[in-house]
């Protein structure tokens, strides 16, 4: 017959669980003994000034009454006479701090239930700080998480042991969601909270656009290619401009990927959301052409100290260069961060030009997008 195996006594079932928990044991012995003093004082006598010691070795506890040795005694539960002090020692004298055990005889079951509430009470409190420490440092990453439960208009997502929040100003406009569902997000915010650590993410946010080209784009990871600027209209339709001081390197062909692949899979992630990647350039009207793709400019006229630019564009691209409800020149403006008013060569034509501005005749470098018109 099988020996039924040893239960671990007191002191090696906290040390197991703090292991297990990642908290030193340390910290459990003091939580317990405060919690102690509460309850010899809640119990016994709430006026006591008094010490709790538990043993690190044997995981026996005793409790201490703490009182002043003073020549007339006033108050019984804080001060000791003289001659009582030196009954228990010749060496105390008037003034001396002296601990008198006053361990009850009753107290074994009030101390152990106080145990029990005190070590789950902090294995829970230091499971929300293993949490948010480990999550603190991770605002602007992107985690990938199972949708666990919808609320409302919230979506709670799994993201390791713990969940996070996916409030509707941050979900795609359009985009639905199921439980069991795996979606990368974008850590926005960790802050502490009383249930624990809360967590934002997002789908909207332009850092998630980013950083799925940083994880999908090798050139990108190893800063061979340089994400400059995002604009984003979340489900709809985004542009990227890319740079490499490395000239033979081509930064948009680096992140479309043979066949496309690379933006596809990213398309995808984001549910059928155009991207369009444009070259970055430090002159203002290659850069502000450039931003128009799929549209070719004719020529861009800028002013420097308004940023403010007049883009001119063949007759029948004008449609293509202003997009669906001026998505593109919306989206072009965001990106450069400057004004673009488009014209068509027969506005240009009948319109004189501003002499604040200068004018160039521009060659848009080539570009992608995943629009097709």
């Amino acid at each position: 017959m099988k020996k039924k195996p040893k239960e671990p006594n007191f002191l090696e079932a906290l040390k197991m669980l703090g292991e297990e928990k990642d908290i030193a044991p340390e910290i459990l012995f003091d939580a317990i003994e405060m919690a102690l003093i509460s309850a010899y004082k809640k119990n016994f006598n709430s006026a006591a000034n008094v010490r709790v010691l538990l043993d690190r070795k044997t995981g026996k506890y005793n409790v201490y009454a703490i009182k002043k040795v003073v020549e007339e005694v006033e108050n019984e539960v804080t001060e000791i006479s003289v001659g009582p002090a030196k009954a228990i020692s010749d060496e105390y004298e008037e003034g001396d701090v002296i601990e008198i055990e006053v361990t009850p005889a009753n107290f074994g079951r009030i101390a152990a239930q106080t145990a029990k509430q005190v070590v789950m009470q902090r294995v829970r409190e230091a499971e929300r700080d293993n949490i948010y420490e480990a999550y603190t440092n991770r605002e602007g990453d992107v985690v990938t998480g199972l949708v666990q439960r919808i609320e409302g208009k919230n979506v709670y997502i799994e993201i390791g042991k713990t969940e996070a929040i996916l409030s509707q100003a941050e979900q795609i406009p359009g985009e639905r969601y199921k439980s069991g569902e795996r979606l990368k997000v974008y850590i926005v915010e960790v802050k502490r909270a009383n249930k624990g650590p809360q967590i934002a993410v997002s789908r909207s946010h332009p850092g998630l656009l980013k950083k799925l080209f940083e994880t999908s784009v090798p050139e990108i990871e190893e800063g061979i290619v340089e994400i400059k600027s995002i604009a984003r209209e979340p489900g709809a339709r985004s542009k990227i401009a890319v740079f490499s001081e490395n000239k033979e390197i081509d930064p948009v062909g680096a992140c479309v990927g043979g066949k496309g692949t690379r933006v596809q899979g990213i398309v995808n992630e984001l549910g059928g959301e155009l991207i369009d990647i444009v070259k970055w350039n430090a002159d203002f009207a290659t850069y502000i052409a450039n931003a128009l793709s799929p549209a070719k400019a004719v020529s861009v006229a800028v002013n420097e100290d308004e940023k403010v630019s007049r883009v001119v564009v063949p007759d029948y691209q004008l449609s293509l260069a202003i997009g669906k409800e001026g998505q593109n020149a919306r989206l072009a403006a965001k990106l450069t961060g400057w004004k673009i008013d488009i014209k068509s060569e027969s506005e240009a034509k009948e319109e004189e030009l501003d002499e604040n501005m200068s004018e160039y005749q521009v060659t848009g470098e080539e570009g992608f997008s995943t629009q097709t018109e």
